[in-house]
């Protein structure tokens, strides 16, 4: 087999390794504690800091723009609505120009 075929292999592997390990460990509480809570809510905006922050630091100024405009709409409203203004966002400073 190819070395792609491995590493697609051995991410599969990896990926379902993860999700049992989090199951298992999770079924174990009664109660989810306040601290656990707060930190699985925090892995959704971890993991799309790691997509998007590379992008706005090595691309042209309309991933920076978005990127900023994305926090500040992730005070106010919910992850959806962060998507779909910060997707509009890059599509229009894209069209402008800027990217």
């Amino acid at each position: 087999m190819s070395d792609i075929t491995w590493i697609i292999i051995a991410g599969a592997v990896a990926t379902y390794a993860t999700r049992i390990g989090g199951h298992l460990v999770l079924s174990r509480f009664q109660r989810i504690p306040p601290r656990l809570n707060a930190a699985l809510n925090a892995v959704p905006a971890a993991v799309l800091t790691t997509l998007v922050a590379p992008a706005a630091v090595s691309n042209g100024p309309a991933e920076a723009i978005t990127l900023i405009i994305a926090a500040v709409v992730a005070l106010r409203l919910n992850l959806v609505a962060v998507l779909v203004v910060g997707a509009i966002a890059i599509i229009a400073l894209r069209a402008a120009g800027l990217g």
